[in-house]
């Protein structure tokens, strides 16, 4: 009688795994793509959770953690999540060809939602 385990089938079915995971893997990062500004600041240090991000791209579309969304659901959104959690942050990626006033107007939707402290989100230049 042999003594033995055959792995071979095990091997066989981990790597056919491993192949599955690096082809869906890239496919699973979605978001809005936004050309961010470059800037030459310093990034932020924070033990906080991922920020909420608010995001408007270059139409002026403004999206919620990269769901396109009204603006009085955004508010509504904002709002709860805050209630639940008051030491989250907030962040608004605006894209680098949107207009000054659509990045505006969703800073002044998170401070109408009762956000008092927003980031601005920005490429790293070079120093």
């Amino acid at each position: 009688m042999m003594a033995d385990i055959n792995v071979v089938p095990y091997i066989d079915v981990m790597l056919v795994l491993l192949v599955i995971f690096m082809i869906t893997a890239p496919l699973l990062t979605q978001g809005v793509k936004v050309d961010l500004p470059v800037a030459d600041a310093d990034p932020m240090q924070t033990d906080a959770p991922e920020p909420v991000q608010i995001t408007v791209d270059k139409q002026g579309d403004i999206y919620f953690n990269d769901e396109k969304l009204e603006q009085q659901v955004i508010m509504a959104k904002a709002a709860a999540v805050k209630r639940r959690n008051p030491k989250v942050e907030f962040v608004v990626r605006g894209d680098s060809e949107a207009a000054y006033q659509h990045v505006i107007n969703a800073m002044v939707l998170l401070q109408r939602a009762g956000i008092e402290g927003v980031g601005l989100v920005t490429e790293p230049g070079e120093k």
